[in-house]
């Protein structure tokens, strides 16, 4: 069997990937298979809808991952409802990753949950990710080991993010930073320091 030993941050794990069961190795064949399959399979068939949930089988409903995906240890990805996971994403899943429900991954997007150890390459370091609900994670970002995405919160494309991001805030860059906070929903119309009507848009309410 791997072995796997906790490091003095509870959240990490350490994996020997040289010592693995004959039950492991042909589990990751599986995953590798069945992904394949997927990437090379027609969207909106049966068979695409029953491997996608072959390969996420905690998928909530109404959550979608567009082809082509790379997944490794896909077991270790939990889904939640109306997700959407658009073509490109990589998830590295060894330490866990979680997408909340209403999360949005834009393409490209990078889920690394493990890395390896400087000395001793053979093993991995895993931290989990999680992402929270109806957070949005755009094009090309890279999320690495042990970060958090709060609740509504977005990541600007192409950034790369090391450290946790507060729900309901802006980040963007290499390293990602804070840009500012998103601020309360508002209602269709709102008043100025004279009391006078300011219109919000079309897009807020629709009208």
């Amino acid at each position: 069997m791997e072995e796997i030993n906790y490091s003095k941050d509870t959240h990490e794990v350490r994996i020997d990937v040289t010592k693995q069961t004959p039950e492991e190795l042909a589990l990751a064949t599986e995953h590798a298979q069945l992904i394949f399959k997927f990437n090379n399979t027609m969207p909106g068939t049966v068979e695409y809808e029953s491997l996608m949930h072959r390969i996420f089988p905690t998928m909530g409903e109404g959550s979608r991952v567009g082809t082509p995906i790379t997944a490794v240890r896909p077991h270790m990805v939990r889904i939640g409802k109306n997700v959407v996971v658009m073509p490109g994403c990589l998830m590295m899943s060894a330490g866990g990753i979680t997408i909340e429900d209403g999360a949005m991954i834009a393409a490209n997007v990078q889920l690394i949950s493990n890395n390896h150890d400087l000395y001793e390459r053979q093993i991995i370091t895993c931290k989990p990710i999680n992402i929270g609900k109806n957070a949005w994670i755009g094009a090309g970002a890279t999320i690495l080991p042990g970060v958090t995405i709060g609740d509504n919160a977005v990541v600007g494309a192409a950034s790369v993010v090391t450290k946790d991001v507060l729900p309901d805030t802006i980040v963007a860059g290499n390293p990602a930073s804070f840009i500012r906070r998103i601020p309360p929903r508002q209602e269709c119309s709102s008043c100025n320091e004279e009391d006078e009507a300011i219109q919000l848009g079309l897009d807020s309410c629709g009208d």
